[in-house]
């Protein structure tokens, strides 16, 4: 793909699902809530949550790891 089709493709990708986001706050459909938006933060709140407990891990593994080589 030429390189302005895929900056053009990921901008509007990006602004839609923005919009899509924002306006989805209101959506109610057969008495089911479609907020995408909740969605996504609820997501994205998990992912930085299992990205800190990733970071600490490997953190440890690699102090024990030198703790073992040190001595």
């Amino acid at each position: 793909m030429n390189k302005w089709t895929e900056i053009i493709v990921g901008l509007v990708l990006l602004i839609g699902m923005g919009l899509i986001g924002y306006y989805s706050q209101n959506w109610v459909w057969f008495g089911k809530d479609f907020n995408f938006l909740h969605a996504a933060w609820i997501f994205l709140k998990g992912g930085i949550f299992w990205l800190v407990v990733m970071i600490g891990l490997a953190l440890l593994i690699i102090g024990i790891s030198e703790l073992r080589e040190s001595e």
